[in-house]
Order: structure tokens, then sequence, then C-alpha cells
């Protein structure tokens, strides 16, 4: 698990489970692997809003209504930004399996209305091979992201 988080959810006494599984590299991968439903399992999708990085969070079986996420956030340009322009920001991650704590990195977050749905949710642990469990009360607490209808369920 990511220090960084550990050491954050520790300090805020937050109750949370660490789930190991096998190398996985997507998100509707890992839910199917760990039996999570892709609906809890929140993945992070970075944006680009006028050049500036943001991110979101949305659960796995979701994709970016990017233009929904341009409206929520006032931009005049919104586009899914490439890993080589997100990794540098995330160096204690591997690519690709940032949690969703924007915060931690100084990231405007935006969370996906149907997360909230959830009493409890999943996410990237900071690698490929852990996830993170805990309250969504809890992630929203700490985090304090907008929460806004920006995702679609994919069919």
């Amino acid at each position: 698990m990511l220090k960084r988080l550990k050491e954050y959810l520790d300090q805020h006494t937050i109750r949370y489970q660490i789930i190991t599984h096998s190398v996985a590299y997507t998100s509707q991968e890992i839910a199917a692997a760990t039996h999570i439903s892709g609906q809890q399992m929140a993945k992070v999708v970075m944006i680009k809003a006028d050049g500036k990085m943001i991110m979101t969070v949305l659960p796995a079986s979701h994709v970016v209504d990017l233009r929904r996420i341009q409206e929520i956030c006032g931009a005049s340009k919104v586009e899914l930004a490439s890993e080589s322009e997100y990794a540098p920001i995330f160096e204690d991650c591997e690519p690709g399996a940032m949690p969703p704590f924007g915060n931690l990195y100084n990231l405007k977050v935006y969370a996906s209305t149907p997360l909230s749905d959830y009493e409890q949710i999943v996410f990237n642990a900071g690698n490929h091979r852990e996830l993170v469990k805990l309250s969504y009360k809890d992630f929203d607490n700490l985090v304090k992201p907008e929460t806004a209808a920006f995702s679609i369920k994919e069919s």
C-alpha cells in the first residue's frame, strides 16, 4: 500500500481493509478477480481542463462524459490526460494505479454521483496488487471531492 496513503488514513484513524489480488491492470479486471461490483470499484481517470490536471473518480463500470465535466468545471477545453502527462505527479505509484486521493497531490477531485450509493468503495492502493476498501463517507470527508453526475455506465 502506498506509504503516503497509509499514513494519511492512519493519522485520521480511518478504518480500512487491504485486499490483495493477483496482478491486474484494468479496474474491470480487478473487480472481476476480487469479486467486487464494477459499481463499487472506484477508478481514477485523469483529465486536463484548460491545461490543468484534475482527478475524476467513478465506478469501474462507467466512462467519463467529457462534455459534462467541461460544464461542471467551467472549462473551455477538456480532454483525457495521457499517462505520460500525469505519471510525474504520482511518482510514488505504479502507472495507472493511483488511489482517488487527489488531495494528497494537490489536485482537484470530482467524484461521480453513483459512488455515493455505496456504503463502501474499493480502489487501487498505488500498485497493481492491492486494493483499499473503506467507507464512502470517510472518503468523502477526507478528500472533499466535488460530487456530480458526469459518468455513463458502459454497456
